[in-house]
């Protein structure tokens, strides 16, 4: 087979790893079929050294603009390739000549930011977004919550939806930072005190706000017992300054000294936040998957998340489920977790199993045979 895979959009963090991911382990399983990398050759360099069955279909034009959207789909056409796998929903392939898989992460744009939209441009991307839908051979969700999702929002037959899993990046399977290396954040972050840790992006859902509040609340909660009197919260993630809400939650609730926002740091700096943190918290309201508590069970870090969307079929039995709008039941949820040493260590275990059930191997071993059924169908239909 010869397979195309647009690789344009990673210059956003959650998709990168995604297809990097996706390239790297197919590039590791499969050296039997082509693969074309549609994008520029900065991306294509990013992805590092690929086996030669692996190839570059090379744009000139700026991604994001309407010559690189024509440019795309002539370049697909030209090179007769026999699939073409758009890992996400922002591209619409209606003018190619093979036969198209998506994969979707989520529904965000068509759920809790559908009310920033105005109407007309909503209701143009929700039939443009269904049309592909219809369109596409196969469609990959990330989970069965997202395969929902899709199949009742889109009108989409089940059958034709695969559950994919996402699976950690290699980075978080390397096992525990060194004492030298955690030595080394302290200093360069001036972390000297035990601390709660968010990691993710903050935007609305994510709920940051509300983590601060919770965060206030322990406050309170552990000063009545003269327990770490000097815990933190550091918040890793940008885009602060466009959610003003969540610096006034923090002048809200008293806890200026207390919240620290670290901006964005590196895979290799997270996971020794991961190892050092005293829990993960995680209370979303709206998750496709959720990766960031797999990426702290990996580590061995407790977490505290959301019973709602995709988490619970992520985080299975190895967290401590929260309703994400109830700031007081998120409180009790990281006292009970930070002063239960013996549920910390349940936690501990749990995780480490529950990361065990997602694995990339698997996941594009999956993607693989869909590949071939798609290419297959469409010959006979031809």
């Amino acid at each position: 087979m010869r397979i195309a895979i647009d690789i344009r959009r990673m210059y956003d963090f959650g998709l990168a790893t995604y297809i990097r991911n996706v390239v790297r382990y197919l590039s590791r399983n499969d050296h039997d079929n082509e693969y074309y990398l549609v994008g520029s050759a900065t991306r294509f360099e990013e992805m590092g050294e690929l086996p030669s069955n692996f190839h570059l279909l090379a744009l000139q034009n700026p991604e994001a603009t309407f010559a690189n959207y024509l440019e795309m789909q002539k370049a697909v056409n030209a090179q007769g390739v026999d699939l073409v796998h758009v890992p996400h929903t922002f591209w619409r392939p209606l003018f190619i000549k093979a036969p198209f898989v998506l994969t979707v992460h989520d529904l965000l744009d068509y759920m809790y930011r559908a009310h920033a939209r105005n109407t007309v441009p909503r209701v143009v991307h929700s039939y443009m977004t269904q049309q592909v839908m219809n369109r596409a051979a196969r469609i990959f969700a990330v989970s069965n919550f997202t395969k929902r999702d899709v199949s009742r929002i889109f009108q989409v037959k089940p059958e034709k939806i695969e559950v994919v899993y996402n699976a950690l990046d290699d980075t978080f399977m390397r096992g525990h930072s060194t004492p030298a290396e955690q030595t080394m954040v302290r200093k360069r972050y001036q972390v000297e005190s035990p601390f709660l840790l968010y990691a993710g992006r903050i935007s609305p859902h994510k709920n940051v706000a509300r983590i601060i509040e919770a965060f206030s609340a322990l406050k309170g909660e552990l000063a009545k017992e003269g327990a770490f009197p000097d815990l933190k919260l550091l918040i890793i993630g940008d885009e602060v300054s466009k959610n003003p809400d969540i610096r006034r939650a923090v002048i809200r609730s008293g806890v200026q000294h207390d919240v620290r926002f670290l901006g964005y740091v590196s895979i290799d700096v997270l996971r020794v936040f991961f190892d050092m943190a005293k829990i993960f918290v995680f209370p979303s309201l709206y998750e496709g998957f959720g990766l960031p508590p797999l990426e702290a069970m990996a580590h061995g870090t407790p977490v505290v998340a959301s019973n709602t969307t995709a988490l619970p079929e992520v985080v299975g039995n190895a967290a401590v489920m929260v309703n994400p709008e109830n700031v007081f039941e998120i409180s009790r949820a990281l006292l009970r977790v930070l002063t239960d040493q013996a549920l910390r260590n349940r936690m501990k275990a749990a995780g480490l199993e529950q990361v065990q059930r997602f694995s990339w191997d698997a996941s594009v071993g999956r993607m693989l045979d869909v590949y071939r059924q798609v290419v297959e169908e469409h010959k006979r239909r031809r």
